[in-house]
């Protein structure tokens, strides 16, 4: 009888040598850890095999956010996540992981600052399994606009003192033809690279009476941290090459006087198509131009399309797909349902009318025009469907899909940068003349 038991014993023994531990072991297994820093938000996500159950709570005195998740033992891949934080995360300071019970794994996170945290769960979509996230907000979100005023102001005085440095260094050398050149002045950034204050300061007069006659346009580079948009055959990203050329375009308005830019995002992290719109409103834009570089389902698709918010329904089939298409990236970005909107979302479904549209496709022809001179057009008239992100019931909005990132001939253009500067130099082009031909009222809402 012992003699079976123990035959009994080493077979279990050598299966579970065979299976290893990771395959008998109870519990959800960590797919990967990410950290996306920004200034608007950080947000972390830990992907699983199977639904993680957390709780948080916050600490003062320092701060800090502890969260206890169940079902866990600690692991290699949670302790990258200590490795992940950047040293300039608005938020986060570091990360520390153990192991606070048998089967219950503790994070504590170092903050920067008080944050409001959000912590949600998604399920599996596209490449991802399931998804634990936390959001870590700023218990105040700043003015957009007073920002845009002040950052304005900020760059005028940097480039006015730059060529008073240079002035100066060329006087100094007439003076004194013999001496060496002094060392450069440090550049007027530097003072700007000061933590901003907690409580920014109220508007003054002079600030005010700007944001009456300062152009804003919203630039939207699409996509963004948890969702990659897509992907081209060599492996290019539709989220980066979307907000390189973003920033070059904000760069190229933003020397057009009284013209300034704000983008929806300025870096690698998610920004839900609600936020978007919504942002784009907070500053009072003036006009909205979301910038994309989609696939298609078949490689051969080229050229480039602008398109416009439709009332009665898409004027394509391909039209309709690619706005199916662009709808569906708050699901695989993450967005948190609990805070999400839906009367704000409907209310903007309602509010969208026909005067807007008409500016939108004035817009959209201004720019698909100058984008033809540069490449190829998929088609050559704006096209229209229902896009989400297009929405903004105020605001003279277009969508350019850029080219085909799904094309290897042109996904090899976007990633050159003489391109690049073209395509840059397209829309800021159709965007001037658009202005040129409708300039916007004076803004009314104070600061």
């Amino acid at each position: 009888m012992r003699a079976g038991r123990r035959q009994t014993l080493h077979r279990l023994g050598t299966l579970a040598l065979l299976l290893g531990s990771a395959q008998i072991a109870q519990g959800a297994a960590i797919v990967a850890v990410r950290v996306w820093p920004a200034a608007d938000y950080t947000r972390v996500t830990i992907e699983s095999d199977q639904v993680l159950a957390a709780r948080h709570f916050l600490t003062d005195g320092p701060y800090r956010l502890v969260v206890d998740i169940d079902g866990l033992e600690l692991n290699a891949q949670l302790r990258e996540l200590v490795g992940k934080v950047r040293s300039d995360d608005p938020y986060i300071a570091g990360v520390r992981v153990g192991q606070y019970q048998p089967r219950v794994v503790r994070l504590v996170i170092d903050l920067k600052q008080p944050v409001a945290p959000q912590q949600f769960t998604l399920t599996p979509v596209a490449a991802y399994q399931h998804r634990l996230v936390f959001d870590l907000y700023p218990l105040k979100e700043p003015d957009p606009l007073l920002a845009l005023v002040r950052d304005k102001e900020a760059a005028e005085k940097q480039a006015a003192q730059a060529v008073q440095d240079a002035l100066g260094e060329l006087i100094a050398r007439v003076d004194r033809p013999g001496a060496p050149p002094s060392a450069p002045a440090a550049p007027a950034s530097a003072a700007l690279q000061t933590p901003a204050p907690r409580e920014p300061e109220p508007p003054t007069a002079a600030e005010r009476k700007r944001v009456e006659r300062l152009i804003i346009v919203t630039l939207d580079p699409g996509h963004g941290g948890e969702d990659p948009g897509a992907i081209g055959p060599s492996g290019l990203r539709e989220k980066d090459v979307v907000l390189a050329i973003a920033r070059q375009l904000r760069e190229e308005l933003n020397a057009v006087k009284g013209m300034r830019v704000m983008l929806t995002r300025d870096a690698d992290f998610f920004v839900p198509l609600q936020d978007r719109v919504r942002k784009a409103r907070r500053v009072q834009a003036d006009l909205f131009v979301s910038l994309h570089a989609d696939a298609f389902l078949r490689p051969e698709a080229r050229g480039a399309s602008v398109f416009a918010l439709s009332s009665k329904g898409a004027t394509s089939a391909a039209a309709r797909w690619m706005a199916e298409r662009e709808n569906a990236a708050d699901g695989v970005g993450g967005v948190n349902l609990a805070v999400n909107d839906a009367q704000v979302m409907r209310t903007l479904l309602d509010m969208s009318t026909t005067a807007q549209i008409k500016d939108s496709l004035k817009l959209g022809k201004e720019v698909l025009g100058r984008i033809g001179k540069v490449g190829r057009l998929h088609k050559a008239q704006v096209e229209q469907a229902g896009f989400a992100v297009l929405k903004a019931p105020d605001i003279p909005s277009i969508l350019v899909e850029t080219a085909f990132i799904s094309n290897p001939d042109e996904e090899a253009k976007l990633r050159d940068p003489d391109y690049q500067r073209q395509l840059v130099l397209a829309i800021a082009s159709g965007i001037k003349r658009y202005f040129a031909r409708n300039p916007p009222l004076a803004r009314t809402r104070q600061l």
